[in-house]
C-alpha cells in the first residue's frame, strides 16, 4: 500500500500506525531522506518515532552520490519484494511524486549525464532566468506542465534528455517502461485543511532553524567534507540554511524563504497527487487518531478483498 500527500501532512505517522496494525514495514519515498546525515531539514523520522517498525530506503546514499528516480525504483522494488516474501505488508510512504511514479510505472533508460551540456544550460538560465522553462515548453509542452518553472535541476535534466535523444520527453516516457506487476495496490492520500497545513509548515521551518539544529547540522556537514554543491543541499531548508551559513542571507530571510518555498512545494505536491485517479483521500493529518482509524478500516477492507 501507499501513503502519499503534501509535506507536513503526517505521512510518516500514518504509515507507522498502519504498519503496526497490519504487520507492515515502511519503504521511504522521499528523495532527500535517502541521504545519510541530512536529518533535520528533511524532518526524517527518528528511531523513537519509528516505534520498532522496520524502515527501508532511509540513509542509503552518501550526500555526494547521484541517486536517480531509476535508482529509487530498483531499490524500492527489491525492498517491496523482500518484505512481501516474508509475509509482511509493504507500506510505501513519502511525497516525492516522481519517485513514486518511477516505482509504479517504471522509467525509460535515459541517456547518461552530459556535464558540459548541463553547464551550458545552467549558464543560460543564470543569464536569463526562466528561459529554460520556456524552451522546454516550446519543445515539449506536456513536460513543461509537469515540471515547475522554478525546478531548475529537473528542467535541465529534461532538456538534456530531449537534446541527447532528439525526441520529446513525453514520447520517450512511453519507451521501454516497466510497470510494477504482481501486486494489488491501495493508495491513501492525506488532505489536511490547507491553511492549517501552511501554519504547521511555517512553524516547522522556524523551529528547524531556531531549535532543532538545522544550522548546526549544515555546518557539521561542511566541516566533514560534504561540498556545498552536493545534491541534497539543493533541497528546501538546506539551500536556505547554506546561504545563511555562507553569509548570503540573514537568519530571518532564510527562514522566510524556507517557509515560502515549502508552501509552494506542498501546493505542487497536492496538484501532482490529485492527478492520480487511484488515490483515496482522507481529510486530516496522519497523526490524528480518527484519520488513522479511517485509514485502518480502509486497509482492512482492502486486505479482506484480496
Amino acid at each position: 500500500m501507499i501513503v502519499c500527500g503534501p509535506t507536513g501532512s503526517g505521512k510518516s505517522a500514518l504509515s507507522v500506525a498502519l504498519a503496526r496494525r497490519f504487520s507492515g514495514e515502511v519503504v521511504n519515498c522521499d528523495s532527500v531522506q535517502i541521504y545519510r546525515h541530512f536529518n533535520v531539514g528533511t524532518a526524517k523520522i527518528t528511531a523513537v518515532e519509528q516505534g520498532g517498525v522496520p524502515h527501508h530506503l532511509l540513509d542509503i546514499a552518501e550526500p555526494t552520490v547521484t541517486f536517480t528516480a531509476g535508482d529509487y525504483a530498483r531499490h524500492a522494488r527489491a525492498a517491496i519484494a523482500e518484505i512481501s516474501t516474508r509475509g509482511r505488508l509493504p507500506v510505501v510512504a513519502g511525497g516525492t511524486g516522481f519517485y513514486l511514479r518511477a516505482l509504479l510505472l517504471g522509467l525509460f533508460e535515459g541517456p547518461p549525464r552530459n556535464d558540459s551540456l548541463r553547464e551550458r544550460l545552467h549558464a543560460r538560465e543564470t543569464r536569463k532566468p526562466g528561459s529554460l522553462h520556456r524552451l522546454l515548453a516550446r519543445w515539449d509542452n506536456q513536460a513543461s506542465v509537469r515540471i515547475h518553472r522554478n525546478d531548475t535541476p529537473k528542467i535541465i535534466r529534461a532538456l538534456e534528455v530531449i537534446i541527447s535523444e532528439k525526441q520529446s520527453l513525453t514520447n520517450l516516457f512511453q519507451r521501454g517502461r516497466d510497470p510494477l506487476t504482481g501486486y494489488r495496490l491501495l493508495q491513501i492520500g492525506l488532505n489536511p485543511p490547507r491553511q492549517d497545513l501552511y501554519a504547521r509548515l511555517e512553524q516547522r521551518a522556524r523551529l528547524m532553524f531556531e531549535r532543532d539544529g538545522l544550522l548546526e547540522e549544515v555546518r557539521a556537514l561542511l566541516e566533514s567534507g560534504v561540498p556545498g554543491t552536493a545534491k541534497p543541499f539543493e533541497s528546501l531548508g538546506y539551500a536556505q540554511a547554506l546561504a545563511h551559513v555562507r553569509g548570503i542571507q540573514t537568519l530571518e530571510q532564510a527562514i522566510a524563504d524556507t517557509q515560502l518555498f515549502t508552501r509552494r512545494y506542498a501546493k505542487r505536491q497536492w496538484t501532482w497527487f490529485r492527478r492520480e485517479a487511484a488515490v483515496e483521500w482522507l481529510e486530516g493529518f496522519g497523526a490524528d487518531p480518527a484519520v488513522q482509524n479511517m485509514a485502518a478500516a480502509r486497509v482492512a477492507r482492502f486486505l479482506a478483498s484480496i
